[in-house]
């Protein structure tokens, strides 16, 4: 599969933020990642549908996937209402969600993709009964909550165990995302353990280059790598 870069607009400037966007999909990228952060699932609070709803329109425009991840408590609730703002997929954590197989139907029901999200501490065991159903697994490569955090070490090998799985179970198709503490330093390691997706925030929205440059930096890392 082909490895995409999802910018986390987690680190991006609001003040500018369709400028921020438009500015990394010119650069090559496709997917746009939005963290929604409640404070009771994380400690911290982001966004929520209106401002994927005020993406769509650009991401119509430029052609880009909006890449939803939700990081809340009793996500089913408000599941219909990232659908109507214009998701492109919708990610759910494993902890938050008792009957998670019902919560996939409700996404796939609303022609959306559905993801399956693990915390850095829940075991790839999690996942056995549900992977036939998702589209994608994310593994959190940092405990979420804030933007800006170094990654895990282990989770490489986290990623590299789902991909083993993923292809027992004949499941090839099923994508992998990494987020958490992507860079130019960590990009290699996660995609040569099968993460075809990587989501970035601090590394591509940051002051010390420009988005375009440090979106190249994450694609030469990538492509140094001999999967």
């Amino acid at each position: 599969m082909t490895v995409r870069i999802a910018p986390s607009i987690l680190s991006a400037n609001f003040t500018r933020l369709g400028d921020d966007v438009r500015e990394a999909v010119q650069a090559g990228v496709e997917m746009i990642h939005v963290d929604v952060m409640d404070g009771h699932f994380v400690p911290n609070i982001t966004v929520g549908p209106l401002v994927v709803e005020a993406l769509k329109p650009l991401a119509k425009e430029l052609g880009f996937l909006l890449d939803v991840h939700l990081m809340i408590e009793h996500p089913e609730r408000y599941i219909d209402d990232f659908i109507r703002a214009g998701a492109d997929l919708l990610t759910v954590h494993v902890e938050t969600c008792p009957h998670l197989h019902r919560v996939i139907q409700q996404i796939h029901a609303g022609g959306v993709k559905a993801g399956v999200t693990l915390n850095p501490a829940t075991p790839l065991t999690t996942l056995e009964e549900i992977l036939a159903d998702v589209d994608l697994v994310l593994i959190m490569s940092v405990n979420p909550g804030f933007g800006g955090q170094s990654y895990i070490p282990r989770s490489t090998l986290k990623i590299a165990n789902l991909k083993h799985m993923l292809n027992e179970h004949g499941l090839s198709q099923v994508e992998i995302e990494a987020d958490g503490g992507i860079s130019p330093t960590t990009a290699g390691e996660v995609v040569k353990a099968g993460a075809t997706i990587l989501v970035a925030g601090s590394a591509v929205f940051n002051s010390k280059a420009s988005i375009s440059d440090n979106i190249k930096a994450l694609e030469l890392a990538i492509a140094q790598v001999k999967v």
